[in-house]
């Protein structure tokens, strides 16, 4: 276990991963986004940038008052600490931040830190409780020197050959969800090694690579080729097993329809005026009506052309037939509000204040914590420098007061 805690809140109060000190040698997007849900729920993080900062600071447009917006999507809840690891000084600071840390967590490609002794297997002789989480694009082994960026990755999975019109190019899909997804899945592995550890006191490596989380995270389309022998390939937005199951057009915009079993499908007929169109034996099972999906889709059509999408929306949806409309981004965020989700929270104060989305878990104990906006190149610098040069016993934080006081949910 570590000696020395970070200079973060030490004791509870802070949300569910409060006193543990995060030592964030990421950038860009997985590693950010994983290290602030860890901050989000108390950890205290420090972002260590190297001179140029975080790729991500300069990707433009949009910006929020000089600011990437993509940069503070995913670095809330951190103190900043340049470092240049080519600097002898700056590389024993990094050494003794990860000696004291309870988890690192880096994407540098693999192998890019043992120079600095900063690898898995350095760091754990000075600190045996070290939980440290690597993400890479394509692992550590034939794919180690391949640069990992989640557009490759949806390339190289399979998921551009599934996303798109049939009859058109593949697409690739409108965020970086192979970042996202491996982002969560470092946060779960780093969660599951600190449970190890605190049965056992041993440290451990996490190992994420973009390509693994890709395959899991194609879900039924792995499944359907491993299992199955299948190569799916792209419906447009149909689905492969399931119909209705996909955007329907209706008197303004379209609607996405899922009823996904008998039941849902028997709910969306009464509330469309045509119950006996569940009662033909054609579509009487999924199996038949996806068999048979160019025959049952215009006489949904035909009846959802009488109103409008957010008007069928409220009818099918109170009848128990789950459904959407196709919203924008503002639009989603109207919808969450209208459901009572608050998904803008406030973090930072006066001119410093950024909104951002809210933390996606709710903890009924130990709500998500809001503490600093996303910081600025080497803002705590200082503050951490002097506390990485002198020796503190464990449980003692000499970080100012300003930056122990936690925002909880809901608060913001």
């Amino acid at each position: 276990m570590p000696d020395d805690t970070g200079p973060g809140p030490a004791t509870g109060g802070g949300g569910p991963l409060s006193g543990l000190l995060v030592a964030d040698f990421s950038r860009i997007l997985a590693g950010p986004y994983a290290t602030m849900l860890l901050a989000d729920m108390g950890a205290d993080v420090i972002k260590v940038e190297g001179p140029r900062g975080d790729d991500t600071r300069t990707w433009t447009p949009p910006v929020r008052e000089g600011v990437s917006t993509y940069y503070l999507g995913v670095n809330r809840g951190k103190r900043a600490l340049t470092l240049d690891l080519r600097e002898p000084e700056d590389a024993a600071a990094a050494r003794e931040l990860a000696r004291r840390a309870d988890v690192l967590i880096e994407n540098f490609r693999p192998g890019g830190l043992d120079r600095y002794a900063l690898d898995f297997d350095s760091v754990r002789t000075a600190n045996p409780g070290i939980v440290y989480a690597s993400i890479s694009g394509f692992g550590t082994g034939a794919g180690r020197n391949v640069p990992g960026y989640d557009l490759m990755v949806q390339a190289i999975s399979g998921l551009m050959s599934l996303t798109g019109d049939p009859d058109g190019p593949p697409y690739r899909a409108g965020i970086s969800v192979f970042d996202v997804m491996a982002g969560n899945h470092a946060v779960i592995g780093i969660l599951a090694a600190l449970r190890h550890r605190e049965a056992t006191g041993t440290g451990q490596h996490v190992e994420v690579n973009l390509l693994s989380s890709a395959l899991t995270g194609l879900v039924n389309h792995s499944s359907a080729y491993a299992a199955g022998g299948v190569v799916p390939y792209r419906m447009g937005n149909a689905h492969p097993s399931v119909f209705p199951y996909e955007p329907l057009p209706t008197a303004d915009n379209d609607l996405i329809v899922t009823a996904a079993n008998d039941g849902q499908f028997r709910k969306l007929c009464e509330v469309l005026g045509i119950p006996e169109v569940a009662d033909d034996p054609r579509f009487a099972r999924n199996a038949d009506r996806t068999e048979r999906r160019e025959e049952l889709r215009p006489l949904l059509v035909e009846r959802l052309r009488a109103r409008g999408a957010v008007e069928w929306f409220d009818l099918l949806v109170a009848a128990g037939v789950p459904c959407g409309p196709i919203n924008t981004i503002d639009g989603g965020f109207a919808m969450a509000e209208r459901f009572g989700l608050e998904p803008v929270v406030e973090v930072g104060e006066g001119g410093r204040a950024v909104p951002t989305t809210r933390h996606p878990i709710r903890f009924s104990e130990t709500p998500a914590v809001y503490r600093l906006p996303p910081p600025e190149p080497d803002e705590h610098g200082a503050e951490i420098r002097a506390w990485l040069n002198t020796p503190h016993p464990a449980g003692t934080s000499p970080a100012p007061d300003a930056l122990r006081a936690p925002r909880e949910d809901g608060d913001g």
